[in-house]
């Protein structure tokens, strides 16, 4: 309770701090318009059309169940992959052998497609909610992995000396030394997962369902309406913004403000 007292009081603040996102995302936006300008709506709608059919889509109800399956897969596995990926690398960076002996294993996950993934769960899985759920899954887990690994790794030994020095407990020691230090190469991790998991769900979708986003944008392939594909892909952006910056990054502010108070 203490640190969701504290993240919706600070919430107002990191909002109101985070306009060179904002800046980013209009620059993104005139980018858009000036290529929708240069090449016509066929190849590229204007965002207004892009937003209007994006509207039109969740004022019908139309878009709501696919963001609902599309999130729903996303979230499965990519919760798997934080919870796997994080114990096991925490598992493996406590321990030189075990670091040495998994590092090939996360090079092979990490250079593998997840194309071939998909293509593996579509012949395990077939149309199953299991097929976007194993890809999202395999996709993530060494991006956790590692960022696990490397916390553990380079804990420092002087702040680890100190306070064995001082004898501090051991749950204070998980706590204010352990901890922090890990979580701050985790949540980078955990945002590069959360990316790359939306990213391979809709891919995934649009080869081996018949509902969520990549299904949807599947259709408006096949219909030529690109003005349909860019209030889908607006619509999945906007999900992972939501995510990204309403929930992960003020948490994330909130575990490394030790840092900042013992600068």
């Amino acid at each position: 309770m203490t640190l969701l007292r504290a993240w919706l009081a600070g919430l107002p603040a990191y909002l109101w701090s985070g306009w060179g996102a904002i800046a980013s995302l209009c620059l993104l936006l005139a980018a858009w318009e000036a290529v929708s300008l240069a090449y016509g709506p066929l190849v590229m709608p204007d965002p207004r059309a892009a937003f209007a059919t994006l509207w039109g889509l969740i004022d019908s109800g139309a878009a709501w169940p696919e963001l609902a399956a599309t999130a729903r897969r996303a979230l499965t596995g990519y919760a798997l992959s934080v919870v796997a990926g994080s114990v096991l690398g925490l598992v493996a960076g406590l321990s030189m052998t075990a670091s040495m002996m998994s590092r090939p294993l996360v090079t092979v996950l990490m250079g593998t497609p997840p194309i071939a993934w998909l293509v593996l769960a579509m012949l395990w899985f077939g149309a199953s909610d299991g097929t976007p759920v194993f890809t999202v899954f395999v996709a993530s887990f060494p991006v956790i992995f590692i960022g696990a690994l490397q916390g553990t790794r380079t804990l420092d030994n002087q702040l680890h000396g100190m306070a064995e020095a001082f004898r501090l407990p051991r749950r204070m020691m998980i706590t204010d030394v352990y901890l922090p230090h890990v979580v701050s190469y985790l949540f980078p991790a955990w945002i590069a997962a959360l990316g790359t998991a939306w990213k391979v769900v809709v891919m995934a979708e649009l080869l081996a369902t018949q509902d969520g986003v990549g299904a949807a944008l599947a259709v408006s392939r096949s219909h030529l309406d690109t003005a349909s594909t860019m209030a889908w892909i607006a619509a999945v952006v906007g999900l992972l913004l939501a995510v990204e910056y309403l929930v992960l990054e003020p948490i994330k502010r909130e575990v490394e403000r030790w840092r900042e108070q013992g600068a």
